[in-house]
Protein backbone atom coordinates (compact mmCIF):
# COMPACT_ATOMS: atom_id res chain seq x y z
CA UNK A 1 0.00 0.00 0.00
CA UNK A 2 2.82 2.10 0.78
CA UNK A 3 4.25 1.56 -2.87
CA UNK A 4 0.99 2.50 -4.32
CA UNK A 5 0.31 5.51 -2.16
CA UNK A 6 3.87 7.03 -2.99
CA UNK A 7 3.25 6.07 -7.04
CA UNK A 8 0.06 7.75 -6.90
CA UNK A 9 1.81 10.64 -5.15
CA UNK A 10 4.16 10.97 -7.41
CA UNK A 11 2.50 10.59 -10.61
CA UNK A 12 0.07 13.56 -9.45
CA UNK A 13 2.96 16.05 -8.67
CA UNK A 14 4.95 15.23 -12.22
CA UNK A 15 1.09 15.77 -14.36
CA UNK A 16 0.96 18.54 -11.98
CA UNK A 17 3.88 20.28 -12.94
CA UNK A 18 3.90 19.51 -16.45
CA UNK A 19 0.16 20.32 -16.86
CA UNK A 20 -0.30 23.23 -14.42
CA UNK A 21 -3.43 20.71 -13.62
CA UNK A 22 -5.19 21.29 -10.52
CA UNK A 23 -4.30 19.18 -7.75
CA UNK A 24 -7.13 19.03 -4.53
CA UNK A 25 -6.32 18.01 -1.19
CA UNK A 26 -9.70 17.72 1.56
CA UNK A 27 -8.64 21.35 2.90
CA UNK A 28 -8.45 23.26 -0.83
CA UNK A 29 -11.85 21.09 -1.69
CA UNK A 30 -13.66 22.73 0.93
CA UNK A 31 -12.31 26.06 0.63
CA UNK A 32 -13.17 26.29 -3.27
CA UNK A 33 -16.97 25.36 -2.16
CA UNK A 34 -17.43 28.25 0.23
CA UNK A 35 -16.65 30.09 -2.46
CA UNK A 36 -18.42 28.22 -5.68
CA UNK A 37 -20.86 25.82 -3.96
CA UNK A 38 -24.25 26.42 -6.01
CA UNK A 39 -26.02 25.34 -2.37
CA UNK A 40 -24.07 26.87 0.01
CA UNK A 41 -24.17 30.26 -2.07
CA UNK A 42 -28.18 29.84 -2.26
CA UNK A 43 -28.16 28.99 1.52
CA UNK A 44 -25.86 32.19 2.13
CA UNK A 45 -28.41 34.51 -0.16
CA UNK A 46 -31.10 33.14 2.07
CA UNK A 47 -29.49 34.09 5.13
CA UNK A 48 -29.12 37.60 3.98
CA UNK A 49 -32.72 37.80 2.68
CA UNK A 50 -33.73 37.29 6.46
CA UNK A 51 -30.91 39.59 7.73
CA UNK A 52 -32.70 42.36 5.86
CA UNK A 53 -36.16 41.77 6.63
CA UNK A 54 -35.32 42.17 9.96
CA UNK A 55 -33.28 45.63 9.75
CA UNK A 56 -36.65 46.45 7.85
CA UNK A 57 -38.11 45.81 10.62
CA UNK A 58 -36.03 47.47 13.36
CA UNK A 59 -35.96 50.91 11.04
CA UNK A 60 -40.05 50.64 11.38
CA UNK A 61 -39.60 50.53 14.84
CA UNK A 62 -38.15 54.14 14.50
CA UNK A 63 -39.51 57.74 13.54
CA UNK A 64 -40.89 57.51 10.05
CA UNK A 65 -41.22 60.76 8.77
CA UNK A 66 -43.67 61.52 5.81
CA UNK A 67 -44.34 64.97 3.94
CA UNK A 68 -47.06 64.94 1.21
CA UNK A 69 -47.40 67.95 -1.05
CA UNK A 70 -50.22 69.60 -3.22
CA UNK A 71 -48.61 72.35 -5.46
CA UNK A 72 -51.79 73.16 -7.26
CA UNK A 73 -55.22 71.97 -6.98
CA UNK A 74 -58.24 73.36 -8.94
CA UNK A 75 -61.87 72.94 -8.98
CA UNK A 76 -65.24 74.77 -10.28
CA UNK A 77 -68.13 73.26 -8.93
CA UNK A 78 -71.95 73.36 -9.85
CA UNK A 79 -73.43 72.18 -6.56
CA UNK A 80 -77.28 72.43 -4.51
CA UNK A 81 -77.42 73.54 -1.36
CA UNK A 82 -79.97 71.88 0.53
CA UNK A 83 -80.63 74.47 3.39
CA UNK A 84 -81.09 76.77 0.90
CA UNK A 85 -82.81 75.46 -1.44
CA UNK A 86 -80.85 76.53 -4.32
CA UNK A 87 -77.72 76.16 -6.83
CA UNK A 88 -74.57 77.45 -6.26
CA UNK A 89 -71.51 77.56 -8.00
CA UNK A 90 -67.76 77.33 -6.22
CA UNK A 91 -64.33 77.91 -7.59
CA UNK A 92 -61.20 76.88 -5.08
CA UNK A 93 -58.06 77.05 -5.89
CA UNK A 94 -55.66 75.78 -3.15
CA UNK A 95 -51.68 74.75 -2.45
CA UNK A 96 -50.40 72.83 0.33
CA UNK A 97 -48.55 70.28 2.43
CA UNK A 98 -48.69 67.95 5.28
CA UNK A 99 -45.96 66.73 7.61
CA UNK A 100 -46.10 63.98 9.65
CA UNK A 101 -43.92 62.25 12.30
CA UNK A 102 -45.27 58.55 13.27
CA UNK A 103 -43.75 56.34 16.26
CA UNK A 104 -44.64 53.49 16.88
CA UNK A 105 -44.37 51.97 20.32
CA UNK A 106 -43.30 48.36 20.39
CA UNK A 107 -44.14 47.71 24.18
CA UNK A 108 -48.15 48.77 23.69
CA UNK A 109 -48.34 48.36 19.80
CA UNK A 110 -49.71 51.36 19.55
CA UNK A 111 -48.64 54.31 17.65
CA UNK A 112 -47.88 58.32 18.57
CA UNK A 113 -48.10 60.78 15.54
CA UNK A 114 -47.79 64.30 15.55
CA UNK A 115 -49.01 65.94 12.11
CA UNK A 116 -49.37 69.49 10.79
CA UNK A 117 -51.01 70.62 7.76
CA UNK A 118 -50.27 73.87 6.25
CA UNK A 119 -52.20 75.57 2.72
CA UNK A 120 -53.30 78.47 1.40
CA UNK A 121 -56.85 78.91 -1.14
CA UNK A 122 -58.65 81.16 -2.83
CA UNK A 123 -62.38 80.32 -2.42
CA UNK A 124 -65.26 82.06 -4.93
CA UNK A 125 -69.06 81.24 -4.67
CA UNK A 126 -71.94 82.18 -6.65
CA UNK A 127 -74.99 82.29 -5.43
CA UNK A 128 -77.85 83.81 -7.42
CA UNK A 129 -75.29 86.47 -8.69
CA UNK A 130 -74.40 87.06 -5.23
CA UNK A 131 -70.46 86.21 -5.16
CA UNK A 132 -68.68 85.52 -1.62
CA UNK A 133 -64.51 85.08 -1.35
CA UNK A 134 -62.08 84.01 0.72
CA UNK A 135 -58.34 84.32 0.85
CA UNK A 136 -56.76 82.60 3.67
CA UNK A 137 -53.68 80.32 5.27
CA UNK A 138 -54.30 77.90 7.17
CA UNK A 139 -52.73 75.52 9.48
CA UNK A 140 -53.85 72.79 11.49
CA UNK A 141 -51.47 70.98 14.11
CA UNK A 142 -52.60 67.42 15.81
CA UNK A 143 -51.09 64.91 18.67
CA UNK A 144 -52.59 61.82 17.70
CA UNK A 145 -52.66 58.51 19.30
CA UNK A 146 -53.80 55.26 18.63
CA UNK A 147 -54.26 52.44 20.86
CA UNK A 148 -55.42 48.65 20.15
CA UNK A 149 -56.85 46.98 23.11
CA UNK A 150 -57.93 43.60 24.03
CA UNK A 151 -55.88 42.02 21.69
CA UNK A 152 -52.02 40.43 21.24
CA UNK A 153 -49.12 42.86 20.07
CA UNK A 154 -48.86 42.05 16.60
CA UNK A 155 -45.64 44.13 16.26
CA UNK A 156 -43.68 42.63 19.02
CA UNK A 157 -44.71 39.31 17.53
CA UNK A 158 -43.92 40.04 14.12
CA UNK A 159 -40.44 41.27 15.15
CA UNK A 160 -39.73 38.18 17.53
CA UNK A 161 -40.60 36.67 14.73
CA UNK A 162 -38.38 37.77 12.36
CA UNK A 163 -35.58 37.29 14.76
CA UNK A 164 -35.84 33.44 15.14
CA UNK A 165 -36.34 33.61 11.20
CA UNK A 166 -33.18 34.71 11.01
CA UNK A 167 -31.93 32.54 14.01
CA UNK A 168 -33.04 29.63 11.82
CA UNK A 169 -31.20 30.97 8.70
CA UNK A 170 -28.20 30.89 10.74
CA UNK A 171 -28.56 27.25 11.86
CA UNK A 172 -29.63 25.87 8.39
CA UNK A 173 -26.71 28.17 6.87
CA UNK A 174 -23.99 26.21 9.25
CA UNK A 175 -25.74 22.80 9.19
CA UNK A 176 -25.51 23.44 5.23
CA UNK A 177 -22.05 23.80 5.84
CA UNK A 178 -21.81 20.69 7.64
CA UNK A 179 -23.77 18.69 5.37
CA UNK A 180 -21.78 20.34 2.66
CA UNK A 181 -18.40 19.17 4.40
CA UNK A 182 -19.78 15.55 4.31
CA UNK A 183 -21.07 15.41 1.17
CA UNK A 184 -17.42 16.52 -0.12
CA UNK A 185 -15.74 14.43 2.18
CA UNK A 186 -17.48 11.54 0.17
CA UNK A 187 -16.95 12.41 -2.93
CA UNK A 188 -13.93 13.17 -2.37
CA UNK A 189 -12.49 9.97 -1.24
CA UNK A 190 -14.65 8.46 -4.00
CA UNK A 191 -12.75 10.25 -6.82
CA UNK A 192 -9.73 8.81 -4.35
CA UNK A 193 -10.37 5.44 -4.54
CA UNK A 194 -11.36 5.02 -7.49
CA UNK A 195 -7.71 6.85 -8.35
CA UNK A 196 -6.11 4.41 -6.15
CA UNK A 197 -8.19 1.27 -7.72
CA UNK A 198 -7.48 2.47 -11.77
CA UNK A 199 -3.51 2.59 -9.85
CA UNK A 200 -4.17 -0.57 -9.16
CA UNK A 201 -5.32 -1.83 -12.08
CA UNK A 202 -2.56 -0.15 -14.16
CA UNK A 203 0.29 -2.35 -12.12
CA UNK A 204 -2.20 -5.33 -12.71
CA UNK A 205 -2.37 -4.33 -16.52
CA UNK A 206 1.47 -4.73 -16.17
CA UNK A 207 1.96 -8.00 -14.36
CA UNK A 208 -0.05 -8.92 -16.86
CA UNK A 209 1.89 -7.63 -19.87
CA UNK A 210 4.78 -8.98 -18.27
CA UNK A 211 3.73 -12.57 -17.47
CA UNK A 212 2.35 -12.35 -21.28
CA UNK A 213 5.70 -11.61 -22.62
CA UNK A 214 7.27 -14.23 -20.89
CA UNK A 215 4.81 -17.05 -21.70
CA UNK A 216 4.60 -15.62 -25.64
CA UNK A 217 8.53 -16.30 -25.19
CA UNK A 218 8.28 -19.95 -23.81
CA UNK A 219 5.55 -20.80 -26.48
CA UNK A 220 7.45 -19.48 -29.01
CA UNK A 221 10.82 -21.52 -27.78
CA UNK A 222 8.31 -24.59 -27.40
CA UNK A 223 8.76 -24.73 -23.69
CA UNK A 224 5.24 -24.53 -22.92
CA UNK A 225 1.62 -25.57 -24.92
CA UNK A 226 0.17 -22.54 -26.80
CA UNK A 227 -3.07 -22.52 -24.77
CA UNK A 228 -0.83 -20.49 -22.50
CA UNK A 229 -0.48 -17.77 -24.37
CA UNK A 230 -4.16 -17.76 -25.18
CA UNK A 231 -4.96 -17.62 -21.51
CA UNK A 232 -1.98 -14.97 -21.04
CA UNK A 233 -3.94 -12.94 -23.81
CA UNK A 234 -7.29 -13.22 -22.53
CA UNK A 235 -5.98 -12.14 -19.08
CA UNK A 236 -4.45 -9.29 -20.54
CA UNK A 237 -7.14 -8.31 -22.63
CA UNK A 238 -9.29 -8.63 -18.86
CA UNK A 239 -6.65 -6.37 -17.80
CA UNK A 240 -6.58 -3.52 -20.36
CA UNK A 241 -10.70 -4.12 -19.81
CA UNK A 242 -10.55 -3.09 -16.00
CA UNK A 243 -8.01 -0.05 -16.39
CA UNK A 244 -10.49 1.62 -19.53
CA UNK A 245 -13.34 0.66 -16.99
CA UNK A 246 -11.76 2.65 -14.31
CA UNK A 247 -11.33 5.40 -16.13
CA UNK A 248 -15.06 5.76 -17.21
CA UNK A 249 -15.66 5.30 -13.50
CA UNK A 250 -12.66 8.03 -12.62
CA UNK A 251 -14.05 10.88 -15.05
CA UNK A 252 -17.57 10.25 -13.66
CA UNK A 253 -16.90 10.53 -9.94
CA UNK A 254 -15.10 14.06 -10.84
CA UNK A 255 -17.94 15.60 -12.65
CA UNK A 256 -19.74 14.77 -9.70
CA UNK A 257 -17.56 16.37 -7.28
CA UNK A 258 -16.89 19.44 -9.52
CA UNK A 259 -20.77 19.98 -9.69
CA UNK A 260 -20.79 19.80 -5.88
CA UNK A 261 -17.50 22.46 -5.43
CA UNK A 262 -19.02 24.66 -8.24
CA UNK A 263 -16.24 24.04 -10.35
CA UNK A 264 -16.14 24.46 -14.01
CA UNK A 265 -17.22 20.99 -15.89
CA UNK A 266 -14.44 20.59 -17.99
CA UNK A 267 -11.51 21.67 -15.34
CA UNK A 268 -9.51 19.07 -14.72
CA UNK A 269 -8.14 17.63 -11.42
CA UNK A 270 -5.84 15.55 -9.34
CA UNK A 271 -6.83 14.29 -5.68
CA UNK A 272 -4.14 14.14 -3.15
CA UNK A 273 -5.14 12.62 0.02
CA UNK A 274 -3.81 11.02 2.88
CA UNK A 275 -5.97 7.89 4.35
CA UNK A 276 -3.42 6.82 7.22
CA UNK A 277 -5.72 6.59 9.80
CA UNK A 278 -4.77 6.30 13.71
CA UNK A 279 -7.77 4.77 15.97
CA UNK A 280 -9.55 7.33 18.26
CA UNK A 281 -10.67 6.19 21.47
CA UNK A 282 -14.25 7.65 21.16
CA UNK A 283 -16.46 7.98 24.42
CA UNK A 284 -19.79 6.63 23.93
CA UNK A 285 -21.73 8.52 26.71
CA UNK A 286 -19.64 11.33 25.75
CA UNK A 287 -20.66 11.58 22.50
CA UNK A 288 -24.48 11.41 22.97
CA UNK A 289 -23.77 14.24 25.83
CA UNK A 290 -22.93 17.10 23.04
CA UNK A 291 -25.20 15.71 20.43
CA UNK A 292 -28.43 16.14 22.99
CA UNK A 293 -26.84 19.38 24.20
CA UNK A 294 -25.38 21.03 21.28
CA UNK A 295 -26.95 19.64 17.89
CA UNK A 296 -28.38 22.36 15.90
CA UNK A 297 -31.28 20.75 14.79
CA UNK A 298 -32.75 20.46 18.40
CA UNK A 299 -33.16 24.50 18.53
CA UNK A 300 -34.38 24.49 15.24
CA UNK A 301 -37.23 22.09 16.81
CA UNK A 302 -37.41 24.82 19.47
CA UNK A 303 -37.72 27.49 17.23
CA UNK A 304 -40.60 25.64 15.16
CA UNK A 305 -41.89 25.28 18.57
CA UNK A 306 -42.06 29.13 19.47
CA UNK A 307 -43.87 29.67 15.87
CA UNK A 308 -46.27 26.79 17.00
CA UNK A 309 -47.19 29.22 19.47
CA UNK A 310 -47.33 32.18 17.95
CA UNK A 311 -49.76 30.77 15.28
CA UNK A 312 -51.78 29.58 18.24
CA UNK A 313 -52.22 33.30 19.45
CA UNK A 314 -53.35 33.88 15.68
CA UNK A 315 -55.49 31.65 15.90
CA UNK A 316 -57.17 32.64 19.28
CA UNK A 317 -57.34 36.21 17.82
CA UNK A 318 -59.99 35.06 15.18
CA UNK A 319 -63.33 36.86 15.80
CA UNK A 320 -62.20 38.42 19.12
CA UNK A 321 -63.52 40.88 21.28
CA UNK A 322 -60.72 43.68 20.57
CA UNK A 323 -61.13 47.23 20.80
CA UNK A 324 -59.20 50.76 19.80
CA UNK A 325 -58.47 53.66 21.24
CA UNK A 326 -57.87 56.80 19.26
CA UNK A 327 -56.89 60.44 20.80
CA UNK A 328 -56.32 63.97 19.06
CA UNK A 329 -55.62 67.25 20.12
CA UNK A 330 -54.59 69.90 18.11
CA UNK A 331 -55.06 73.73 17.30
CA UNK A 332 -56.40 74.83 13.87
CA UNK A 333 -55.75 78.91 12.89
CA UNK A 334 -56.38 80.66 9.69
CA UNK A 335 -55.81 84.37 8.86
CA UNK A 336 -55.00 86.00 5.06
CA UNK A 337 -52.41 86.93 6.96
CA UNK A 338 -49.71 84.92 7.37
CA UNK A 339 -48.12 86.11 10.86
CA UNK A 340 -51.33 86.29 12.18
CA UNK A 341 -52.64 82.69 11.44
CA UNK A 342 -53.06 81.65 15.30
CA UNK A 343 -54.38 84.65 16.53
CA UNK A 344 -57.53 83.41 17.08
CA UNK A 345 -57.10 79.60 17.17
CA UNK A 346 -59.33 76.97 17.44
CA UNK A 347 -59.39 73.45 19.61
CA UNK A 348 -60.14 70.59 17.86
CA UNK A 349 -59.79 67.70 20.63
CA UNK A 350 -61.47 64.23 19.93
CA UNK A 351 -61.79 61.06 21.43
CA UNK A 352 -62.76 57.36 19.93
CA UNK A 353 -63.00 54.40 21.39
CA UNK A 354 -64.33 51.28 19.12
CA UNK A 355 -65.31 48.04 19.93
CA UNK A 356 -65.39 44.45 17.58
CA UNK A 357 -67.55 41.97 19.55
CA UNK A 358 -67.75 38.52 17.35
CA UNK A 359 -71.34 37.02 17.89
CA UNK A 360 -71.28 33.36 16.07
CA UNK A 361 -68.75 31.89 13.71
CA UNK A 362 -70.52 28.40 13.66
CA UNK A 363 -67.63 27.06 15.74
CA UNK A 364 -64.54 28.03 13.30
CA UNK A 365 -62.47 29.76 16.50
CA UNK A 366 -63.04 26.82 18.27
CA UNK A 367 -62.06 24.30 15.40
CA UNK A 368 -58.87 26.20 14.52
CA UNK A 369 -57.46 26.48 18.01
CA UNK A 370 -58.51 23.05 18.39
CA UNK A 371 -56.36 22.06 15.23
CA UNK A 372 -53.16 24.01 16.48
CA UNK A 373 -53.54 22.72 19.78
CA UNK A 374 -53.23 18.83 17.87
CA UNK A 375 -50.27 20.51 16.04
CA UNK A 376 -48.45 21.59 19.42
CA UNK A 377 -48.92 17.76 20.21
CA UNK A 378 -47.15 16.54 17.39
CA UNK A 379 -44.43 19.05 17.71
CA UNK A 380 -43.76 17.51 21.35
CA UNK A 381 -43.81 13.93 19.74
CA UNK A 382 -41.81 14.44 17.10
CA UNK A 383 -39.36 16.46 19.89
CA UNK A 384 -38.93 13.39 22.09
CA UNK A 385 -38.51 11.39 18.73
CA UNK A 386 -35.29 13.68 18.01
CA UNK A 387 -33.71 13.29 21.12
CA UNK A 388 -34.20 9.57 20.88
CA UNK A 389 -32.92 9.21 17.01
CA UNK A 390 -29.79 11.51 18.22
CA UNK A 391 -28.57 8.79 20.45
CA UNK A 392 -29.61 5.92 18.51
CA UNK A 393 -27.25 7.63 15.45
CA UNK A 394 -24.82 8.37 17.83
CA UNK A 395 -24.70 4.71 19.06
CA UNK A 396 -24.74 3.14 15.66
CA UNK A 397 -21.86 4.82 14.47
CA UNK A 398 -20.20 3.82 17.58
CA UNK A 399 -20.80 0.62 16.95
CA UNK A 400 -19.90 0.91 13.23
CA UNK A 401 -16.41 2.60 14.41
CA UNK A 402 -15.76 0.10 16.58
CA UNK A 403 -16.35 -2.83 13.74
CA UNK A 404 -14.23 -0.62 11.24
CA UNK A 405 -11.10 -0.36 13.71
CA UNK A 406 -11.25 -4.13 13.48
CA UNK A 407 -11.91 -4.65 9.41
CA UNK A 408 -9.14 -2.08 8.63
CA UNK A 409 -6.67 -4.83 10.78
CA UNK A 410 -8.32 -7.43 8.83
CA UNK A 411 -7.82 -5.76 5.31
CA UNK A 412 -4.23 -4.84 5.92
CA UNK A 413 -3.31 -8.58 7.16
CA UNK A 414 -4.93 -9.46 4.10
CA UNK A 415 -3.59 -6.76 1.65
CA UNK A 416 -0.09 -8.33 2.96
CA UNK A 417 -0.84 -12.13 2.37
CA UNK A 418 -2.23 -11.47 -0.90
CA UNK A 419 1.20 -9.77 -1.84
CA UNK A 420 2.91 -12.54 -0.53
CA UNK A 421 0.90 -14.97 -2.01
CA UNK A 422 1.00 -13.30 -5.50
CA UNK A 423 5.08 -13.11 -5.28
CA UNK A 424 5.89 -16.56 -4.40
CA UNK A 425 2.92 -17.83 -6.93
CA UNK A 426 4.82 -15.61 -9.20
CA UNK A 427 7.68 -17.33 -8.91
CA UNK A 428 5.99 -20.82 -9.10
CA UNK A 429 4.70 -19.59 -12.27
CA UNK A 430 7.87 -18.61 -14.20
CA UNK A 431 9.20 -21.98 -13.23
CA UNK A 432 5.99 -23.26 -15.16
CA UNK A 433 4.43 -25.15 -11.97
CA UNK A 434 0.84 -23.23 -12.37
CA UNK A 435 -0.96 -22.12 -15.18
CA UNK A 436 -1.98 -18.67 -16.20
CA UNK A 437 -5.44 -18.92 -15.24
CA UNK A 438 -3.78 -20.03 -11.67
CA UNK A 439 -1.95 -16.62 -11.79
CA UNK A 440 -4.57 -14.50 -13.16
CA UNK A 441 -6.87 -15.83 -9.91
CA UNK A 442 -3.46 -14.84 -7.31
CA UNK A 443 -3.30 -11.36 -9.08
CA UNK A 444 -7.43 -10.54 -9.40
CA UNK A 445 -7.21 -11.81 -4.81
CA UNK A 446 -4.37 -9.29 -4.87
CA UNK A 447 -5.77 -5.99 -6.32
CA UNK A 448 -9.18 -6.81 -4.85
CA UNK A 449 -7.87 -7.02 -1.19
CA UNK A 450 -5.70 -3.38 -1.96
CA UNK A 451 -8.93 -2.07 -3.15
CA UNK A 452 -10.60 -3.72 0.09
CA UNK A 453 -7.84 -2.45 3.12
CA UNK A 454 -8.13 1.23 0.98
CA UNK A 455 -11.90 1.25 1.39
CA UNK A 456 -11.61 0.18 4.58
CA UNK A 457 -9.86 3.26 5.73
CA UNK A 458 -11.67 5.26 3.49
CA UNK A 459 -15.19 4.14 5.92
CA UNK A 460 -13.19 5.26 8.97
CA UNK A 461 -12.81 8.18 8.26
CA UNK A 462 -16.26 8.61 7.03
CA UNK A 463 -17.65 7.53 9.98
CA UNK A 464 -15.43 9.97 12.19
CA UNK A 465 -16.94 12.45 10.25
CA UNK A 466 -20.17 11.64 10.98
CA UNK A 467 -19.58 11.21 14.24
CA UNK A 468 -17.94 14.69 14.47
CA UNK A 469 -21.20 16.00 12.76
CA UNK A 470 -23.68 14.30 14.93
CA UNK A 471 -22.20 15.43 17.61
CA UNK A 472 -20.60 18.19 17.16
CA UNK A 473 -17.22 16.81 18.87
CA UNK A 474 -14.46 16.74 17.15
CA UNK A 475 -12.69 12.84 18.67
CA UNK A 476 -9.62 13.15 16.68
CA UNK A 477 -8.51 16.83 17.89
CA UNK A 478 -10.50 16.51 21.22
CA UNK A 479 -12.64 19.12 20.90
CA UNK A 480 -15.98 20.52 20.57
CA UNK A 481 -17.58 21.54 16.83
CA UNK A 482 -18.71 25.23 17.37
CA UNK A 483 -20.34 26.49 13.76
CA UNK A 484 -20.45 30.07 13.10
CA UNK A 485 -24.41 30.79 13.64
CA UNK A 486 -24.09 34.21 12.88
Amino acid sequence: MKRILLTTLASLLMTAAVHGQLTLTIEKAMDIARENSPALRSSALNLERYKQMLVAEQAAMKSRFSLDLSPAVYSRNRQFDARLSQWYTNENFATGGVLQVSQPILRTDGTVSLVNSFGWQTNSSNISGLKNYNDAFTNNLNLQISQPVFTYNRRKMALKQLELNLENANISYALQRLEMEQRITEQFYSVYVTQSNLTIRREELENMQKSHDIVKDKVEADLAPRDELFQAELNLATARSSVEANIVQLENSKDALKRTLGLPIGQDFDILAEVNVKPVDIDMDKAIEYGLNTRLQLRQREIEGENLKFELVRTKALNEFAGDVSLSFGLIGDNSNFGRIYENPTQNPRIAIRFSIPIFDWGEKKARIRAQKIAQEVYDINKDEDLTGIELNVRQIWRSLENLRTQISIAEQSARNAQLTYDLNMTRYLEGDITGMQINQFQTQLSSEKIRYTQALINYRIELLNMKIISLFDFEKNTPVVPDVN
